[in-house]
């Protein structure tokens, strides 16, 4: 505990001159140490908190005998599952050589730790014929090494003291003076005494360590390894690692088998429920678009602005660092709404225009020029009520920034690319409109004439 108290006051003198640190609270065990960091607010520090963990981490790697965790929640999770410790401590070695050189991987652990030093004592076949069991053996030297109660002594000066009888110190510490510890056998002697011999004679006393925690998934031991990512995008760290996994894989001995989860895996399935409710979102637009045209055709010339907004989307995250995670796909399936008003006002007006007699190609520049204004209006009002969002300027509003981000890059493209593209497709879907009913009027006169 002395040691571990003395590495905390080390580690607490560093993080003094880090700087941005408002508290620090140090909780220390003889095994662990655990600090946890307050920052100063987020308008009075220029750096993330990203950064000041970088600071935190280089800075605290030069004390030796610290293995440095920064954050409970690491992302990457590999588990290795087997009845083999040997097999399991060596496949899982291996893979942490493998991941330790993978750029962008920090904090690095296996859950595998050295053990408490123990003393095991295992009984010899020979000790049946005396009639010492397990049971007797581990009362017998439950009493002489960990001490039992014996009473309550009243002493003179008027306290009670509790009495705890057990062999001294120095003949209850190593191997030889367990070994030399006398036994009561289970058989009596000739002359009806107990017997009695020497521990060394009738068990096998040694040195091993311990595990503390003996971990289990699926009925089968299991060893993990955990990791951190930094200056990297969590998918493409998290594809190498899945690449190095499956390196191994090939080799596994019999009985071993990977499981690969962490953080990867939930955002890997968050992903694939937001494109399922991203494919729902377009399959009911387009039918409320369909029943509310009575067209087949003309909704597909209002939803060619999804896919343009879409080109706005990665600009964006490209020119702001960000990267395609669950906001960013909230900020997308938000945009599939918002960007078919503009080609919603578009067709509308130009039916309408050409319902009252105007030409195509006039209803389509009409409606180009009057629906300009209103479609900037609408834009610029979403592209600055967005602004603070993506910023990311609150505690802890960096992680939903890309949802704005995305937000503002969909709708500036969509609305600018939409007055070119959507009438152009318009046309074209006119003039499917206009063929397909001559073929198929020619069909039904050809019948009534027959």
């Amino acid at each position: 505990l002395a040691y571990a108290d003395a590495k905390a006051r080390r580690a607490e003198d560093i993080l003094k001159g880090v700087g941005d640190i408002e508290m620090v609270k140090t909780d220390v065990s003889a095994k662990n140490i655990g600090i946890a960091v307050k920052l100063v607010d987020r308008k009075k520090r220029k750096r993330t908190q990203k950064e000041i963990e970088q600071t935190i981490r280089e800075q605290l790697a030069v004390v030796p005998g610290l293995e440095l965790q920064i954050g409970w929640n690491r992302p990457i999770y590999v588990a290795l599952l087997g009845n083999n410790d040997e097999e399991l401590n060596r496949v899982m070695n291996a893979l942490r050589d493998k991941v330790q050189k993978i750029k962008g991987i920090s904090d690095l652990e296996l859950s595998t730790k050295p053990g408490t030093p123990a003393l095991s004592v295992r009984l010899k076949p020979e000790a049946a014929a005396l009639g010492i069991t397990h049971a007797q053996l581990a009362s017998t030297l439950r009493t002489l090494v960990s001490g039992e109660e014996a009473g309550i002594w009243s002493a003179p000066d008027g306290e009670n003291y509790q009495l705890v009888v057990r062999l001294p110190r120095e003949q209850r510490t190593g191997v030889e003076d367990l070994n030399s510890i006398n036994v009561t056998a289970g058989r009596a002697r000739a002359d009806g005494s107990p017997m009695v011999v020497p521990l060394s004679q009738v068990a096998t006393v040694s040195r091993i360590d311990s595990p503390e925690v003996i971990k289990r998934q699926d009925l089968q031991r299991r060893v993990a390894l955990y990791a951190g990512v930094k200056d990297r995008p969590m998918g493409d760290v998290s594809a190498e690692v899945k690449a190095a996994v499956k390196e191994l894989e090939a080799t596994l001995p019999l009985g071993l088998r990977f499981d690969v989860g962490g953080q990867q895996r939930e955002l890997d399935d968050s992903l694939n429920a937001a494109l399922a409710a991203l494919g729902l979102a377009v399959i009911f637009l387009y039918f409320i678009l369909g029943s509310q045209f009575g067209s087949f055709l003309q909704p597909l010339a209002i939803m060619a602005s999804l896919p343009l907004s879409l080109i706005g989307v990665m600009l964006a995250l490209l020119f702001t660092g960000s990267t395609l995670n669950i906001f960013s796909m909230i900020g997308i399936i938000m945009l599939m709404g918002l960007v078919t008003k503009n080609a919603i006002l578009l067709v509308d007006f130009i039916n309408q225009a050409r319902d009252e007699g105007m030409e195509r190609a006039a209803a389509v520049l009409e409606a180009a020029r009057v629906r300009l204004r209103p479609i900037l209006m609408t834009t610029l009002a979403m592209i600055f009520g967005m602004i603070p969002l993506s910023l990311g300027l609150g505690e802890g509003s960096e992680q939903r920034a890309p949802m704005g981000q995305a937000v503002i890059g969909g709708v500036i493209t969509s609305s600018l690319l939409t007055l070119v593209v959507v009438p152009v497709i318009y046309t074209y879907m006119d003039d499917l409109a206009a063929w397909a009913k001559r073929q198929f009027g020619k069909g039904d006169r050809a019948r009534s004439a027959a």
